[in-house]
């Protein structure tokens, strides 16, 4: 293994004026720092971890806070972490996840340690507690979603009210003035996770402006949920023409499934539709149209803009991202 004692040697400096040219604590000229550099491309040389952070330096680590809860979807949840980690990977930086309950406590740790360059944190909700903590630490940070109070604090997330008011418009276009919601488990609202209430309010918005009546289930990613939920919709007086799913893979097959049970055409009797969908919706059995959530755009936008506010570089501003729809022919009018 190099040692720093032979990358002083080839530039022909001290061990001092290695170290200072590491760690940035003091100025060395140009034509210094060019044979120190030349000296350690050469040699092959990598700093100890361990030195880079005690000097304050660079460590090419980013950590990812992604709390990991008991009704959430694994699957998507990864989908999300895999995304950070080949967006950090394409700058050069290795990912420590931090996937505990408690979403302040390795924060807190990881800056307290200068174990990280910067933060990205998912799984968001209204008043999340990590945005007092990043800022009075004063750190590298981005959110993948958008918490209430988001000022000076970069996010990046899809416009899910605007998702919810295309999902609406466009099956009340169709003339369905009936329109049931299969959602997320109710841990997600009872969290308070931000994109869940942004998606509710352009529904009801969007409902209330066009007349139509709303009909919602919640399902829970337990077995059997998906049909249970289409079960509640379809028996009663009045049941819904279209269905808006805004929950997970496994709900969704299992309600396409009951559909096709009870003998429901899609979209003939009932339409369909995926809104901010975290799967591949033409993949399905019944393939569905709507907006599929960019989840590779979103977390890549946010290790940027982490990662740029560490060059001094970054904006802290909040990003929609715009939907964009799909037709797969599961949308037709009411018959």
């Amino acid at each position: 293994m190099v040692t720093i004692n032979e990358v002083a040697k080839a530039a022909g400096v001290s061990i001092s004026t290695v170290s200072y040219a590491l760690s940035g604590k003091r100025s060395i000229s140009a034509t210094t720092r060019e044979r120190i550099d030349r000296a350690i491309r050469d040699l092959g040389y990598t700093p100890h971890a361990a030195a880079r952070i005690l000097a304050g330096a660079q460590t090419n680590i980013l950590a990812l806070s992604a709390p990991l809860h008991a009704d959430g979807h694994f699957p998507t949840h990864m989908r999300f972490v895999t995304a950070v980690v080949e967006a950090a990977r394409e700058r050069e930086y290795d990912v420590l996840l931090l996937a505990r309950d408690d979403e302040v406590t390795g924060i807190r740790r990881v800056a307290g340690t200068s174990l990280v360059d910067g933060v990205v944190a998912m799984g968001v909700s209204q008043r999340d507690d990590r945005v007092p903590l990043v800022r009075s630490l004063g750190i590298a940070v981005a959110f993948i979603g958008v918490p209430d109070d988001a000022d000076g604090v970069a996010c990046v997330d899809l416009d899910f009210r605007g998702t919810a008011r295309d999902a609406l418009e466009r099956v009340a276009a169709q003339g369905h003035r009936t329109v049931g919601m299969i959602g997320h488990p109710r841990g997600y609202v009872d969290r308070r996770q931000g994109f869940i209430a942004r998606f509710d309010d352009g529904l009801e918005r969007a409902a209330a402006e066009r007349g139509v009546r709303l009909v919602r289930e919640w399902a829970e990613l337990s077995r059997g949920s998906g049909a249970r939920a289409v079960d509640a919709l379809l028996d009663v007086d009045e049941p819904p023409t279209a269905i808006v799913f805004h929950c997970n893979e496994p709900v969704v097959e299992e309600a396409e499934r009951r559909l096709r049970e009870r003998g429901v055409r899609v979209p003939q009797d009932v339409s369909l539709l995926a809104a901010a969908a975290s799967y591949e919706p033409d993949r399905l059995e019944i393939p569905l149209s709507g907006v599929t959530l960019p989840i590779e755009r979103m977390c890549r936008i946010a290790v940027e803009a982490a990662l740029d506010q560490r060059e001094g570089r970054g904006e802290t501003a909040t990003r929609l991202l715009d939907p964009d729809f799909v037709d797969r022919g599961s949308i037709a009018p009411v018959s």
